[in-house]
């Protein structure tokens, strides 16, 4: 049977053909197998992508909602009221430092109630007189009107017999400085204190201190602390307070170096640097005067 099938064309035609068909279904099924899964494929893709931008403009749209915008609002503010108020505290800091204990006195002293008078004394009794006054307010009851007695006082740097030393000395010399409400009372017991010669000016109508120069006159009674003025202190500006420096050497003084090179020999102080401690001497050297700088402490007084 199979020979005669096998010899017969036609039916090998049919064969064959039958055959092609059965393998082109199969390749069919097979294509639309893969396009299936490529379909499929596709979807979960786009789903993906679907998804992606469905939470991002979700999110956006929470970026975007009123109430996420004020919550973010008030963090901003929030940070920069803490900026400001830092920075406040640092400005209020920096101000502090930089106070200007001058300042601070002259609005103290535009406050004080009375006005200032000069009183005159003799040399010396400037201490006594303040001493002797307070007492005798007390004693004639016009201590509410007499307020304040001041003798303001300055810290001196004196070099004497080349020696250093920081005394503490009377600022103006002779006088005293009242505060109060002038009238024929407190002008009678001012008037006369043992050691009161008289008043500055007008002696029965004395004229008042204008405050420049009250200010002027008493600003050496700024309190002394650790950010006022005194000797080497930083005040307000970055610049340096310095004792006033007295030295007892006089320009065209002779004087005998004691110490150095020069040792014996006498000079002519022509200049005195009293903030370097330093003098300048001509001394005759092989006939011939030389200026030579020296210490205070190298050189003695004839």
């Amino acid at each position: 049977m199979a020979d005669q099938n096998l010899s017969d064309p036609n039916k090998l035609y049919a064969a064959a053909e039958e055959q092609d068909s059965e393998v082109h279904e199969a390749q069919e099924g097979d294509r639309v197998e893969l396009d299936a899964q490529a379909a499929v494929d596709a979807i979960d893709v786009a789903d993906a992508e679907y998804d992606d931008e469905s939470d991002e403009a979700e999110l956006t749209s929470e970026l975007d909602d009123p109430e996420v915008d004020a919550i973010v609002n008030d963090v901003l503010d929030i940070d920069t009221d803490e900026e400001a108020a830092a920075s406040a505290a640092a400005t209020q800091d920096e101000a502090e430092d930089e106070v200007d204990p001058y300042e601070e006195f002259k609005k103290d002293l535009r406050r004080r109630p009375g006005k200032w008078y000069v009183i005159h004394t003799y040399a010396g009794f400037e201490r006594k007189v303040r001493e002797n006054l307070g007492q005798r307010a007390q004693t004639m009851d016009v201590e509410d009107d007499i307020y304040e007695i001041q003798v303001p006082m300055e810290d001196v740097v004196e070099i004497k017999k080349g020696q250093r030393k920081m005394v503490t000395r009377v600022r103006i010399p002779g006088y005293v400085l009242v505060r109060m409400n002038l009238t024929e009372d407190t002008w009678s017991v001012v008037r006369h204190t043992p050691g009161v010669t008289g008043f500055v000016g007008n002696a029965h109508n004395p004229t008042p201190l204008r405050f420049n120069e009250a200010f002027d006159m008493l600003k050496s009674l700024v309190e002394v602390t650790d950010t006022a003025t005194k000797p080497g202190a930083k005040v307000k500006g970055g610049a340096t307070a310095q004792p006033v420096t007295e030295v007892d050497f006089e320009i065209g003084e002779t004087i005998t170096i004691k110490e150095g090179s020069f040792e014996g020999l006498n000079g002519t102080i022509t200049e005195i640097n009293t903030a370097a401690g330093k003098l300048t001497v001509l001394v005759s050297l092989f006939g011939r005067e030389t200026p030579v700088e020296l210490a205070f402490n190298q050189v003695t007084k004839l």
